[in-house]
């Protein structure tokens, strides 16, 4: 797929498509006489498993990296990627690096979304999201304290919600963790899975409770302002059972917990 070819079928999908973007774990350390043989190891993992998926023919458009790959999928058949084609990919490493002293590591970020061709290639939030996530710093974090593992596999918060969560051939939910991760354009939900292993564990260092949505507290929140800080005051969870009232809030070196009302055991009389 090259030139204006690799564009003929997207007025057909109307330019949107599962973005995939694939980079090598710790490239920057392989030397250069040893980069062609990687780049070919790559090519061999990924173009398998598309075709062991039956999504050989899928692809809108494919772009080099050097030390890794950027595709656009058709959007048909969200299982066989999210779930076949990446465990394909994950045995299909599994495979090459029996051969190898040194295995070859990658990272796979997945999104789905518009995205723009030009002649150059293509662009789009989703592109960048899926880009992102793949090579965020928290991914690294996850795969270089699983050194055993040969691939992790990164997805957009919105990939989670619409296709992982509802499971399908080779999609575990319960095997996927849910991370903030910190990228160019701010806080952002992603989850990965390390084929094999079940959940991965948090990223080092990241070990407090990964903020709640429904809570107000996650990326998409407003954040503290420094009035805010500058008050030293902020109130915790607010919960309300029966005609129960609780609230606890801290003010400079203070701890305020207050409760009344209610039926519920404990409760103030």
């Amino acid at each position: 797929m090259h030139g204006g070819a690799q564009y003929r079928r997207y007025e057909q999908y109307g330019q949107y498509g599962f973005i995939i973007s694939l980079d090598v774990q710790g490239s920057g350390s392989i030397p250069d006489p040893d980069r062609p043989a990687l780049r070919k190891r790559i090519y061999r993992a990924a173009e398998d498993a598309f075709a062991q998926a039956g999504l050989g023919d899928a692809r809108l458009a494919q772009e080099d990296r050097g030390d890794g790959i950027l595709a656009v999928v058709e959007p048909r058949r969200p299982e066989a990627l999210v779930g076949e084609w990446t465990e394909y990919l994950h045995q299909n490493l599994r495979r090459i690096n029996r051969e190898l002293s040194r295995p070859l590591r990658l990272r796979a970020g997945l999104d789905v979304g518009p995205f723009t061709p030009d002649r150059h290639g293509f662009s789009g939030t989703a592109v960048d999201l899926a880009c992102r996530i793949g090579s965020c710093e928290e991914a690294k974090a996850v795969l270089s304290g699983l050194p055993d593992a040969p691939l992790l596999v990164a997805v957009t918060d919105r990939l989670y919600q619409d296709v992982v969560r509802h499971g399908g051939r080779w999609i575990e939910p319960e095997h996927y963790r849910r991370y903030v991760v910190r990228i160019k354009e701010g806080e952002r939900y992603a989850w990965f899975t390390v084929p094999g292993r079940g959940a991965p564990p948090p990223a080092a260092g990241d070990g407090g409770p990964v903020p709640d949505p429904d809570r107000g507290d996650g990326p998409d929140s407003a954040p503290r302002t420094d009035r805010d800080e500058a008050s030293g005051f902020h109130f915790g969870d607010v919960t309300v059972r029966d005609q129960a009232q609780a609230y606890q809030g801290k003010f400079e070196d203070i701890n305020i917990y207050h409760r009344h009302g209610g039926t519920g055991p404990g409760a103030a009389s």
